[in-house]
């Protein structure tokens, strides 16, 4: 179908803007993957389609297409965890230590990076993952092996700079086909939409206030357990635990945050001690928060 009629379709303002329907949107989609179509026009919808905005409907379609070119790659007993592209500024990760405390748990945590992508200018997955020895029980997907159309991308969206509506659907796969995942929500909305994209595709969903927009949670937050069409909501504050991390608001470097994964101080450790407790409430190995960090511990 004629590109220019979905660039019409988000691109005209209020009046004549429409939602697509599924089938216009996988096709949209596929389109925009296969790049054959103008970088320019590719730049153009993402831009207004953000702003119309983007609807569930739309969503699922560009996720149909997604679906069609990922390779999978089946990983047993795992949570698959969803970063934001554009990395982390102010703090360290901290999904090794995590993955640590797991592995006699017998819980495999998934992990996808590339290239960074708008907007932020932070560290991503792939800059830790490229400077430290993994743990065995996680288990890494490259995005440019395992979903070369979306990697190629990066150079429109980098030259684009702002952040688009791949942003949102781009950071859960099912590359392993895991039963369980976990990604990280700005803002309360976006839960209900997550739940509608994507609580099909795992047996249990889970979004989380984290740092950064990221699966980890540094302090007080929420964390939304989604099972089909019912969404559960939880509020976890680390003081409750004894935790008093104290969260960095200046910009880190990539040798500070391998510095504090490689000596972290006891309230770092204390906080993976938390995060993992999380994942196992999640993957139904433990009843409760408090009673997986209390096996942890």
């Amino acid at each position: 179908m004629d590109f220019f009629k979905y660039i019409h379709a988000v691109g005209t303002g209020p009046k004549g803007n429409r939602d697509l329907s599924f089938d216009e949107a996988k096709d949209m989609m596929t389109q925009i993957l296969d790049q054959s179509i103008a970088s320019e026009q590719i730049a153009a919808f993402l831009l207004g389609w953000r702003l119309k905005p983007e609807t569930t409907e739309e969503f699922l379609g560009a996720l149909a297409a997604f679906d069609e070119n990922i390779i999978t790659k089946k990983v047993k007993n795992s949570i698959e965890l969803g970063y934001p592209f554009d990395g982390k500024v102010n703090n360290p990760y901290i999904f090794p230590l995590v993955a640590k405390l797991l592995q006699k748990e017998d819980l495999n945590l998934v992990l996808v990076g590339d290239e960074k992508q708008p907007a932020k200018d932070g560290l991503t997955i792939k800059n830790i993952i490229s400077n430290i020895n993994i743990n065995e029980n996680i288990y890494y997907f490259d995005r440019k092996k395992f979903f070369n159309k979306l990697h190629k991308l990066t150079k429109i969206r980098n030259a684009l700079g702002l952040r688009s509506s791949l942003s949102t659907i781009e950071k859960l796969t099912g590359v392993a086909e895991s039963k369980f995942a976990i990604t990280g929500v700005f803002h309360k909305p976006y839960v209900k939409k997550y739940a509608a994209i994507y609580a099909n595709k795992y047996q249990k969903l889970a979004l989380i206030q984290g740092n950064e927009g990221t699966p980890e949670l540094f302090s007080k937050g929420r964390l939304w357990m989604v099972d089909k069409a019912k969404i559960e909501e939880y509020i976890i504050d680390p003081k409750y635990f004894g935790i008093n991390y104290k969260k960095s608001w200046e910009k880190i470097s990539l040798e500070e945050s391998l510095a504090q994964l490689k000596n972290p101080s006891d309230e770092f450790i204390k906080l993976a001690h938390l995060n993992a407790a999380v994942y196992l409430f999640i993957t139904q190995k433990a009843p409760t928060i408090e009673d997986a960090y209390e096996i942890l511990s």
